[in-house]
């Protein structure tokens, strides 16, 4: 049964979330009027590496990394460039033009402070940029000329360039606890930059569950800082208007379960979840596109603006109902989508495109994904609920097969693959489908290298699939924003290869030495855990990295009361 039109702002002003039946699947959830998912995190930030002052940013271990890694960390304007992720706790913001639109009751001012008329927190920023909102900044928004790119979080004592907004705040009370947020904030930064500055001369942390050290990691020591610093302060507001399945639930099983892996566990946290929303340092917009295009989109019709006004008239709701929204102009709000019409559906409001974190499988920067601000989301294909039975393989002495890949010939990049190399070569295994009989996971922990090639739109399963099974993935694309790229250092367990590269793909891989396949695969082994979907969650897994990612970019500014 399909949900007819999108309910009005007024209809959904005061919706509740209402008791859905239970069902045997763990991603299926009773919520019995109470708040449901909450992923919490945040946005309005951004951090750069200036390649041409050869800085370190923060979570890079600098010299050990190649060349072509940090010159293509630099955010990408308009959604253009590469598709690594920039090193965040930086510098900038790239999109602040949407900041006055229709439901704006707060003048922002998006300023900068020079390093010496500022608190050690607050310095220079990347410039504004009108992203993709066409014409200038409105005029209740004053962008002020910015410097070149600073990394914040660096091994130098070089300011972070946090961006400020402020806005006016009806009561004193409500500034006052907005203000007790951000000194907490503040000074989690100060402790995660002494952390970075004094990698070399102190002892990693220590930890009961897990130290993260190794080449795995830009710069492990500023990762396990800055995690135990979110673990202790980080809090998420879910909001409870919408009913499910559209808001409040997701898929399970398929090629989506991301979405609603994420979504169940971030309804049975209670951690990092408040049900205050003046403690919150984000605010989650619980809804599901994967649910909405089953709900609402009518395929017959090919119109997609239902899914588009659904989520704007639910910002609307949100807007008029409560102050969080207008007083950061979204800054400090994301959404989370697995399925490959989340960056359109983000485009019915300008501010959630433009200033909210959008955590997103579809992390391509050639579809608008800003890694400065959004979230690359990784995509598990779960078939089912017990997850370690998908995990696990051989060493490199038993995988005979150099290279392998199996899948639909779809998007610009995988018919080139297959033009190269399906059939040709025992080495490089490439088809459309396997042999009736053979098993694709059984293949795929014979080979020593994974291809993973873009589709149309979202990022292969295979990246996550390869990891599970303890086979090097090779990303081939050339703008997808790889996951926890702020903290994970990729080229140290796996391979990128260019679309133009393709027909070199075997000697490329040919290349990689034995023992260095052995040092990249015991680094997959180790990486791991952080891909891993449990139930319940548990520390430095899937569901933390990802709300990690999203307190890094909270951390990346400052709502202020005005003075």
């Amino acid at each position: 049964m399909r949900v007819s039109p999108p309910p009005s702002s007024l209809a959904m002003r005061e919706m509740r979330v209402s008791p859905s039946p239970a069902a045997s699947s763990p991603c299926v959830h009773g919520h019995g009027g109470k708040v449901a998912a909450c992923l919490a995190l945040v946005t309005f930030m951004v951090v750069a590496l200036d390649a041409g002052t050869g800085a370190s940013s923060w979570f890079v271990s600098s010299s050990s990394s190649p060349p072509g890694l940090l010159s293509s960390l630099r955010p990408t304007a308009r959604g253009g460039g590469n598709g690594d992720a920039a090193p965040l706790l930086a510098a900038s913001r790239s999109s602040y033009a949407a900041a006055g639109g229709k439901n704006s009751t707060a003048k922002a001012a998006l300023f900068r402070e020079d390093a010496a008329g500022s608190d050690p927190e607050v310095a220079s920023f990347l410039k504004a940029d009108s992203g993709h909102v066409d014409g200038p900044p409105p005029p209740n928004i004053s962008v002020a000329p910015a410097p070149a790119p600073e990394s914040g979080f660096d091994d130098a004592p070089s300011p972070d360039g946090t961006v400020e907004v402020r806005v006016p705040l009806m009561q004193r009370s409500v500034d006052v606890k907005l203000e007790r947020l951000e000194l907490s904030l503040a000074k989690a930064r100060l402790v995660i930059r002494e952390a970075i500055q004094n990698k070399d001369t102190r002892p990693p942390l220590t930890d009961r569950d897990y130290v993260p050290v190794g080449p795995v990691y830009r710069n492990a020591n500023a990762f396990h800082r800055s995690y135990l610093e979110m673990e202790k302060l980080f809090k998420v507001y879910v909001y409870e208007e919408g009913e499910p399945p559209v808001f409040h639930d997701g898929p399970c099983r398929s090629i989506y379960s991301s979405e609603g892996r994420f979504i169940f566990a971030m309804e049975m946290e209670n951690r990092m979840r408040t049900r205050d929303p003046e403690l919150a340092h984000v605010f989650f917009l619980p809804f599901s596109v994967v649910k909405m295009v089953k709900m609402i989109y009518e395929p017959s019709s090919r119109e997609m603006e239902p899914l588009r006004r659904t989520v704007s008239d639910y910002i609307d709701v949100l807007s008029t109902k409560y102050p969080y929204w207008n007083r950061s102009l979204g800054a400090d709000h994301f959404m989370l989508s697995c399925h490959d019409w989340g960056p359109y559906v983000s485009s019915a409001n300008d501010r959630l495109f433009s200033n909210s974190i959008r955590v997103l499988c579809n992390a391509n920067t050639s579809e608008g994904f800003n890694p400065s601000k959004d979230v690359s989301l990784p995509e598990i294909n779960l078939r089912t609920d017990i997850v370690e039975d998908q995990v696990g393989g051989p060493s490199a002495s038993r995988r005979p097969i150099l290279a392998f890949f199996a899948g639909g010939d779809h998007g610009p990049v995988r018919p080139l693959l297959l033009q190269h190399w399906k059939g040709k070569d025992a080495d490089v295994q490439v088809s459309e489908y396997l042999s009736r009989g053979v098993s694709y996971i059984n293949v795929m922990r014979r080979s020593k290298f994974c291809l993973c090639p873009s589709g149309y739109e979202v990022a292969s399963p295979r990246v996550v699939e390869a990891i599970y099974l303890e086979c090097v993935p090779v990303i081939i694309g050339d703008d997808y924003v790889l996951p926890f790229s702020d903290v994970l250092n990729w080229p140290a367990f796996s391979v990128r290869v260019a679309v133009a590269d393709i027909p070199n793909l075997k000697t490329i891989l040919a290349g990689v030495s034995p023992r260095q396949y052995i040092r990249m695969q015991r680094r997959v082994r180790t990486v791991r855990r952080h891909f891993m979907v449990n139930g319940p969650p548990r520390r430095f897994d899937i569901f933390h990295m990802i709300l990690h990612s999203i307190w890094l970019r909270r951390l990346n500014i400052r709502l202020h009361g005005q003075d």
